[in-house]
């Protein structure tokens, strides 16, 4: 009976840590209205609020503020990890522990917006936490849902936590040019709006446009279905079964600062069940800053947008 009830998750697309959430009722998306049943619960989760000022005119109660700033590298190579030793300072200070769950809350403005929660989730599961969700749609869901509010600022009590970042999801440098090289075998898959996959725009970061020799592109809002919600497991395995991505495929996805490429990782890994996903935080302007080669105009690479539209 168990191993049927694992194939059954996994044939909807789960990923191990998905389905680990699933059967524990938990993650890794949940709404409005169970984030607010938590919450009322004997163990309420953790609720991190990444939308900084923002906090301050109104939050879910009991919601602690933890800016997304906190989460990314300074203003030349905003990707860029966190040392760890400094991560682990903000998450005692935070209140983080291994054992409690996690609600991660953005603003849900915009599909680009998700990638900020993308990106602290993908790196409180790095640094070990296990139970993580969230929100989808946002304090954007929560005040569509009718749902209260709370100005008072809520005082975190101090962990002990203690970490030491993974890799098991990251990608660096050294990684990527393994790849780029052929030395290594990975499908690199560039977040990114066409633009900037094809050169034709560039972050105000990168030394020059352009993106990863032999990337394909698959912009992060394919798993949007139009609005601000993420699409859920089921409907993202649908999409990666017409992308042709097998799910022991190896996988890094890159964007242009470890922002988009949080969704698309967040999306291939924890929704639709592809076991070797990896995240390149630095992205394309960690890349340009290297002087390594790039591609400006990506003739011959597959297009895995043109795939998903039958083109």
């Amino acid at each position: 009976m168990k191993t049927f009830a694992v194939s059954a998750v996994l044939a909807l697309g789960l990923s191990t840590t998905a389905m680990a959430q699933t059967e524990a009722g938990f993650g890794p998306l949940v709404s409005a209205a169970e984030v607010q049943t938590l919450a009322a619960g004997e163990e309420a989760p953790l609720v991190l609020d990444i939308r900084g000022a923002a906090y301050d005119q109104g939050h879910i109660a009991g919601a602690v503020s933890a800016p997304y700033e906190r989460f990314r590298g300074p203003a030349e190579n905003p990707g860029a990890l966190v040392p760890e030793d400094q991560l682990e300072a903000t998450l005692q200070e935070l209140g983080v522990t291994l054992e409690r769950p996690v609600v991660v809350v953005h603003q849900g403005k915009d599909d680009s917006d998700f990638g900020a929660a993308a990106r602290v989730y993908w790196t409180l599961k790095s640094s070990g936490v296990s139970q993580l969700a969230i929100l989808n749609g946002g304090m954007a869901a929560w005040g569509a849902a009718g749902l209260p509010l709370e100005t008072k600022a809520t005082v975190p009590t101090p962990s002990d936590i203690d970490i030491a970042f993974s890799d098991r999801w990251l990608a660096t440098t050294d990684d990527v040019s393994a790849i780029v090289n052929g030395e290594r075998q990975a499908r690199l898959v560039d977040a990114r709006p066409a633009g900037f996959f094809e050169g034709r725009q560039a972050h105000a970061a990168m030394s020059r446009p352009g993106t990863l020799p032999g990337a394909e592109n698959l912009a992060h809002s394919v798993w949007f279905d139009g609005g601000v919600e993420v699409m859920n497991a089921p409907a993202a395995n649908e999409v990666l079964a017409r992308l042709g991505i097998g799910r022991d495929e190896g996988v890094v996805a890159f964007c242009n600062t470890g922002h988009w490429a949080a969704t698309e990782w967040f999306a291939l890994s924890e929704l639709a069940g592809v076991e070797d996903v990896k995240l390149y935080p630095e992205s394309m302007v960690g890349w340009s800053q290297t002087g390594q080669d790039m591609e400006n105009t990506p003739g011959l690479v597959r297009n895995l947008l043109n795939q998903l539209r039958g083109n």
